[in-house]
């Protein structure tokens, strides 16, 4: 079991996952890092979210930012989107991390900001351990 899922849309957003895993190599953190795209993997997607123990997911996705949506419909642990800058300075996908319907719930940090959405992960998990 570990802390943090970090789930990735495409090998292109590795840069920006280790800007996460960057920040929880100097924790306690476990992680498991894993290449799932919402649109191409669907099946796998499920699969994964449906058997993975991790407290916290850092859904990590460029384009239309399908995939911290979708991990959120699918569980109720947190969900933290990282918008990734592949076309028109990343504005889409911060929009589509950020927008989305009443009840799927994705905190959203800014554009490439890996770091930050580590960091806002160990802040979640020090909450659980409290």
């Amino acid at each position: 079991m570990v802390d943090i899922a970090i789930v990735m849309g495409s090998e292109s957003d590795r840069a920006i996952s280790n800007r996460v895993t960057n920040v929880l190599d100097n924790t306690d953190y476990s992680y498991d890092v894993q290449v799932i795209s919402a649109h191409r993997n669907p099946d796998e997607l499920d699969e994964y979210i449906s058997t993975d123990e991790a407290f916290v997911y850092i859904a990590i996705a460029g384009l239309s930012a399908a995939l911290p949506g979708v991990i959120a419909s699918k569980t109720g642990k947190p969900v933290i989107g990282v918008p990734v800058g592949a076309k028109l300075g990343g504005l889409d996908a911060l929009l589509s991390t950020a927008q989305m319907p009443p009840g799927v719930p994705v905190a959203t940090v800014g554009i490439d900001n890996g770091a930050n959405a580590a960091h806002m992960a160990i802040r979640i998990l020090k909450l659980k351990g409290e």
